[in-house]
């Protein structure tokens, strides 16, 4: 059993909704607050086990709210739906958000550290870019075949076919 209170957070973009759960489970308080109100309303609060879905901003979040001296569980959101009850809405999310994390069976995500998500912005920049890349890639060489000009797969072809294809003045371009 926790011995300390827990705070289910559900995130939002500019409100953010909470529920305070006794150690035993008991709801003891609801609110909602701005994001420029929750890191003040959190400062007053004693240590207690802050649990919020992991999703955009939540590493963020959870790295703020570690400096302030409380424990923070990042859950699954997929695991935190079966604890939902009633019509879904922002305080019934804070309330399974708690509930799931009290339970302790679901595998909380590990906080990232600014430096891991530099790392992995910087790879799915990567991906992303390799990915608009083919695209266009293969958007070119489709325009090409429309004239008739049919190019072999792969962006070496294209980048050493495209100059020839240009300067060429029997090319079907200029017409």
């Amino acid at each position: 059993m926790n011995k300390h209170k827990t705070i289910g957070i559900d995130l939002a973009k500019s409100s953010f909704y909470l529920v305070i759960l006794s150690p035993q489970g008991k709801r003891e308080g609801k609110t909602k607050l701005t994001r420029s109100k929750l890191l003040n309303f959190l400062v007053q609060q004693p240590a207690s086990t802050v649990s919020m879905e992991a999703c955009a901003s939540s590493h963020y979040w959870a790295r703020e709210i570690q400096r302030l001296g409380h424990h923070v569980h990042l859950l699954p959101a997929q695991h935190v739906k079966g604890y939902l009850r009633g019509q879904k809405n922002d305080y019934n999310d804070a309330q399974a958000i708690a509930e799931a994390s009290q339970h302790g069976a679901i595998r909380s995500v590990p906080v990232r550290t600014i430096e891991h998500q530099d790392e992995q912005t910087f790879w799915q920049k990567r991906r992303h870019l390799s990915a608009e890349r083919t695209r266009l890639i293969n958007h070119v060489r489709g325009l090409l075949s429309e004239y008739g000009l049919v190019l072999k797969q792969g962006h070496s072809v294209l980048r050493k076919a495209l100059p020839g294809i240009l300067e060429d003045t029997c090319n079907p371009f200029d017409r």
